[in-house]
């Protein structure tokens, strides 16, 4: 039943929003005023979170997928009383969002951006803004809670059984990153996912009969979904039916579709300027007036409604999580080893001996791909950490990517204990969902060809911002490809990856560097890595003669040296080119020529090490520097300098059998030395 004070803690609410979008002079009002009533039944009657604690793993998800209406969140954050939590998972004593920071709304080192950011404001459970993205992430929270209570709940011990929800408007709807993850949720039968779907009908272009006309609610009905709707937004008791309904439903997630009015159906008009513009001082004052706030009063917050947040929410989320902690206990007193997995999994944290069945691979001229060798590698390290899993979008056969021991079985809606999971032909969500199962504080990984990692750029880059450590695994990396031609072979994909700040992007030479590459991965708390990998055999080098390929921690290292030390031409080279390299070594060698082959497996981490390795690695007085690739060769001037040159892709690839298209692009040993004799030719002084 809606009482009064219901309805003054709405327009508080709604109050907060308006003033601080005006404040700020930026920002969007309508969405959360209009909503407020839904976002307030579902935190104050319905979710799982105690604010005291933001990260206790047990608890509801509540995800901002419209995150232009970000504060709409921060208000709910700051009536709640939700505490911060530090970078080491420690909750702090502090709100995370004061009065001030409300009031700093949008401003430079406010703890209220302008959208959500994961890690910047705890209570924040995933970075949103880019369209379709939270709600897309949503789905890998419900996996993962999904998995997590297959996984680890005992007879008399549920320990996870938590849902998520996400509130999503109608530009969510239209991207086709949501349809991907929805289809994949109806799939799964995630009855502990809700999507909450804002239908305002109002874009910034216009009313969304411009360009939107489906019916949604058909369409969710195809994909599985149960399909709720509330005709009103600001009726508190149809919305606590709908959510009744969701809570009831056992076998489909839910969409509850709610019929809503920018800035909540009065003085203001629902309208383009409405959903993205600050109101207007006046428009503040009239809307006030109409909610029976005071209207020359910012800020206001009166006491009866933050007694009313800590009655609800307050006190329910701090009586659920004593009850579970206690579970907890109790819990490690009968199931020490998975207590112990879970607080490790919570901490990012690896069990003891997670490395100890990592293969070596003896030297082979023949050799096998990458993605071969990964497999194998990916195989031995999932066995020992239990909680590393995921799969690919629809390629599992060719990215090696299949977990074949004995219990790893598939995540189907039938076994959500499965390792295996199908994403389906949906690269974008395959991405999205495993940012949402790594904030869950699972390993999770994907995979896919490299070609097709623009299909999910929008997710890695999220995960980079949001310091996951998701695992995007790219296999057929270069025209190695072949006879498939330019659709499926990538060029500039590898120089596109390596652009996004924090991602570690990784091209092994040989299933040693594999090996090494998985290890660094493995141990990684914030970064999310790329691993791009081959799908033709490359040689396994022998490290009785060449450098050891301990050496991928550092991004790069000599592999091989000149005759005397002293070398006159430095050939750098990554994944199927490093075996090339040393072919026109050899060339050079036989010449007279002293050259130095430095393997470059991750140009990120060679660039954090120290300037003393880097100048070790890459002498400044050695200006003749070869190198080679078969990407784009944009960014490699920063290796090579002015007076160096590259052996790399100017255009697209072709359709032909790998030899043929070797020697039409030049990726032979001769060309490679021809490249370097012409510089030497040149002298120092030569830029070429």
């Amino acid at each position: 039943m809606t009482d009064d004070l219901d309805t003054l803690s709405v327009n508080t609410i709604r109050g907060l929003c308006m003033d601080a979008v005006q404040r700020a002079e930026s920002g969007h009002p309508g969405t959360p005023m209009g909503m407020a009533p839904v976002a307030y039944t579902l935190w104050q009657r319905f979710l799982r979170y105690d604010p005291r604690d933001p990260i206790w793993p047990n608890r509801d998800r509540f995800v901002l997928s419209e995150g232009h209406a970000s504060v709409l969140l921060w208000s709910l954050l700051h009536l709640a009383g939700v505490h911060a939590v530090d970078p080491d998972y420690e909750v702090l004593g502090r709100p995370s969002v004061t009065l001030e920071d409300l009031k700093s709304f949008r401003q430079l080192d406010s703890r209220c951006p302008g959208h959500p950011e994961y890690r910047w404001t705890s209570g924040v459970e995933t970075t949103t803004g880019p369209l379709g993205q939270g709600v897309a992430t949503s789905v890998g929270m419900a996996l993962a809670g999904r998995w997590l209570g297959a996984a680890y709940n005992r007879e008399d011990f549920p320990l996870f059984d938590f849902d998520v929800y996400a509130l999503a408007g109608d530009g969510c709807m239209m991207e086709g990153v949501a349809s991907e993850a929805a289809s994949l949720a109806g799939h799964q039968r995630l009855s502990n996912l809700c999507w909450i779907y804002d239908s305002n009908r109002v874009t910034i272009e216009g009313h969304t009969d411009i360009a939107f006309t489906e019916d949604v609610a058909a369409r969710f009905l195809a994909y599985g979904w149960n399909v709720t709707t509330v005709a009103d937004a600001n009726d508190l008791d149809a919305v606590a039916r709908a959510f009744h309904d969701f809570r009831a439903e056992a076998e489909r997630p839910t969409l509850v579709l709610v019929h809503s009015h920018i800035g909540y159906g009065s003085p203001v008009e629902d309208s383009p300027k409405a959903h993205g513009s600050p109101l207007g001082p006046d428009g503040v004052r009239a809307a006030k007036r109409f909610l029976g706030l005071p209207e020359n009063e910012e800020f206001r917050v009166p006491d009866a409604v933050r007694e009313r947040f800590a009655q609800g929410i307050g006190t329910r989320g701090a009586e659920l999580r004593a009850a579970w902690e206690k579970r907890f206990e109790d819990y490690r007193a009968s199931w020490p080893t998975e207590a112990d997995e879970l607080e490790r999994m919570q901490r990012r944290e690896l069990p003891d001996g997670w490395d100890r069945e990592l293969p070596e691979f003896p030297p082979d001229p023949k050799g096998l791909a990458t993605r071969d060798s990964s497999g194998r590698v990916l195989n031995a390290l999932a066995r020992n950490v239990p909680w590393l899993l995921g799969g690919s979008a629809d390629l599992a056969p060719s990215t090696k990517t299949r977990l074949t021991f004995d219990g790893a079985g598939d995540l189907q809606p039938e076994e959500h204990g499965g390792r295996n999971l199908h994403f389906g032909i949906r690269e974008h969500a395959a991405a999205a969902v495993a940012n949402g199962m790594a904030l869950t504080k699972l390993r999770p990984y994907w995979s896919g060809f490299l070609i097709f990692s623009d299909y999910a750029r929008g997710a890695i880059r999220l995960s980079a911002l949001m310091e996951l450590p998701v695992v995007h695994i790219f296999t057929h990396d270069s025209i190695g490809v072949g006879e498939d031609g330019p659709t499926h072979q990538p060029v500039e994909q590898l120089a596109g990856l390596r652009a996004i700040p924090g991602l570690l992007v990784f091209r092994p030479a040989d299933a040693g560097e594999v090996t090494e590459t998985w290890r660094c991965v493995a141990g990684l708390r914030h970064e999310p890595a790329a691993l791009v990998l081959s799908r033709q055999a490359l040689p396994t080098l022998d490290r009785t003669r060449l450098a050891d390929a301990s050496g991928v921690a550092r991004g790069a290292y000599v592999l091989a040296d000149a005759p005397s030390g002293e070398p006159q031409v430095i050939l750098l080279a990554t994944g199927s080119e490093v075996s090339l390299a040393l072919a026109a070594r050899d060339e050079l060698a036989a010449e007279g020529i002293g050259a130095r082959v430095v393997s470059m497996p991750c140009w990120e981490l060679f660039d954090r090490q120290p300037r003393e390795y880097r100048d070790e690695v890459l002498p400044p007085s050695v200006t003749a520097r070869v190198g080679i690739e078969q990407a784009s060769t944009f960014g490699w001037d920063r290796y090579v300098g002015d007076r160096g040159a590259l052996v790399g892709m100017h255009t697209f690839g072709a359709s032909a059998p790998l030899k043929q298209l070797l020697g039409k692009f030049g990726f032979t040993a001769q060309r490679v030395a021809e490249t370097a004799r012409g510089l030497l030719a040149a002298g120092p002084e030569a830029a070429p």
